[in-house]
C-alpha cells in the first residue's frame, strides 16, 4: 500500500491495510490494544489491482484508491471509504482515469483534507501528475492535469496542519512539489527541489503548522534527507536500508520528536528519533526485532493511549508483527509479536 497503511481508527482500534492478488484487505484489533481479527476484503467483491493507496483524514476515516481492470488494456481508478475498522468499508466506486481512458498509469497516492475530502494523485500517460478530488457535498470534481514530466515511482500526498493538501513526486535529478494555496483549491506546482532522489523512497509528514517535511534517500550519498520547501535539504543519517522510511511525531521524555523507522539491510527494523524540525541535533539508528523477509515494509502510528506502535508486514507471507512503546523513559519497545 502506498501511504500510511497502519492507522488508528476513530474508535481507537488499530488496523492495517494490505493487498492481495485482486483485492485490498484490512486487519483490525477486536478491542483497543487487544487481539487482532482475520483479514477482511475492503470495498465489496469487485476485483482491484495490488498497486493501491490509503490516506486518512483528521476525522480518522480511511480513504482508499485502487485500479480495477475493465477490459484488455483498460482500467479505471476506484475509491472506497472505511469509517470504522470493524465495520465494512463502502463499496468501490469508479472515479475515472487521468487520461479519460487507457490502462493503469501508476500507483496512486491519497490525502484527505481538513473537510474530509479525498484527493487522489496519480501519474498520467504523459508521465506528469494528475489529481481528482471529492466534492464537499458528494461526487467528484473533474480530473486536473497538474503538469510535470518524467515522474519515477509513486507520488506521495499529505495534508498539512493548515488543512492544505500537498503532493511530491520524484523525477530525474529533482523532486516535483504541488501545494494548495488554501483548502479546497487545486494544488499549484511550486519550485522543484534539485536533488538526486532515489525513486520509491519519498515520505511526507506534517511537522508544524507552517511546514511539512519530506524524507527521501539521496541516490548519490545514500543518506536519508529531510526537506522543507523554502529551505535546503538536510542529510540526517545514512539510510538503514533501500526502502522508504516510516515517520511519526510523538512525545519522547517531554519533547516533540520525529521518529523514523526503516527495514535495515540486514533485515531488522531500525529506529531513529530527533527533535522535530531540528535535524542538526542528529540522529542514529537502533535496531529491533527479528530479521524480516526482503519484501517486508515498516509502518508507525500511535495507539489509543498515544503510545508509539510499529508494525512490519511481509506481502509474500502475510506475516504481521507489532510492537508498542513501553511505559518508561526513552524509546523502549515491547517484544515484537506476530498477530
Amino acid at each position: 500500500m502506498n501511504g500510511e497503511w497502519l492507522i488508528r481508527g476513530r474508535d481507537g482500534r488499530l488496523s492495517v491495510y494490505l493487498t492481495s492478488v485482486d483485492t485490498v484487505l484490512c486487519r483490525a484489533e477486536r478491542t483497543r490494544g487487544g487481539p487482532w481479527g482475520p483479514p477482511r476484503a475492503v470495498g465489496g467483491d469487485q476485483k482491484v489491482r495490488p498497486d493501491s493507496a490509503v490516506g486518512q483524514g483528521a476525522d480518522e476515516y480511511a480513504h482508499l484508491a485502487s485500479w480495477r481492470p475493465t477490459a484488455a488494456g483498460e482500467a479505471v481508478l476506484m475509491h472506497s471509504a472505511h469509517f470504522r475498522p470493524l465495520l465494512a468499508a463502502l463499496d468501490w466506486t469508479p472515479i475515472g482515469h487521468p487520461n479519460k481512458k487507457g490502462d493503469r498509469t501508476g500507483t496512486p497516492a491519497v490525502a484527505v483534507d481538513s473537510r474530509g475530502r479525498a484527493h487522489v494523485f496519480v501519474r498520467n500517460v504523459g508521465t506528469g501528475i494528475s489529481m481528482v478530488a471529492q466534492k464537499e457535498k458528494g461526487g467528484w470534481d473533474p480530473w486536473r492535469d497538474l503538469k510535470g514530466q518524467g515522474v519515477q515511482g509513486p507520488p506521495v500526498a499529505v495534508t498539512g496542519e493548515s488543512g492544505c493538501v500537498e503532493a511530491y513526486a520524484a523525477v530525474q535529478g529533482a523532486v516535483l512539489y504541488w501545494r494548495q494555496t488554501e483548502p479546497g483549491t487545486v494544488p499549484v506546482r511550486q519550485e522543484p527541489l534539485e536533488a538526486a532522489v532515489r525513486p520509491g523512497t519519498l515520505r511526507a509528514l506534517a511537522t508544524s503548522p507552517e511546514h511539512t517535511t519530506l524524507f527521501f534517500t539521496d541516490d548519490d550519498s545514500g543518506d536519508v534527507c529531510a526537506w522543507r520547501p523554502g529551505a535546503k535539504p538536510v542529510a540526517l543519517l545514512a539510510a538503514a536500508g533501500p526502502g522508504p522510511v516510516a515517520a511519526v511525531r510523538c512525545e519522547l521524555d517531554g519533547h516533540d520528536c520525529t521518529l523514523l523507522a526503516q527495514r535495515s539491510s540486514n533485515g531488522r527494523v531500525a529506529f531513529a528519533a530527533y527533535p522535530t524540525e531540528e535535524e542538526a541535533a542528529g540522529a542514529w539508528w537502533t535496531e529491533s526485532g527479528p530479521p524480516l523477509p526482503d519484501d517486508a515494509v515498516v509502518a508507525l502510528t500511535k495507539d489509543h493511549e498515544d503510545r508509539v506502535v510499529a508494525a512490519s508486514l511481509s506481502p509474500s507471507t502475510g506475516r504481521l508483527l507489532v510492537t508498542r512503546r513501553k511505559d518508561e523513559p526513552g524509546l523502549a519497545l515491547r517484544a515484537w509479536q506476530e498477530v
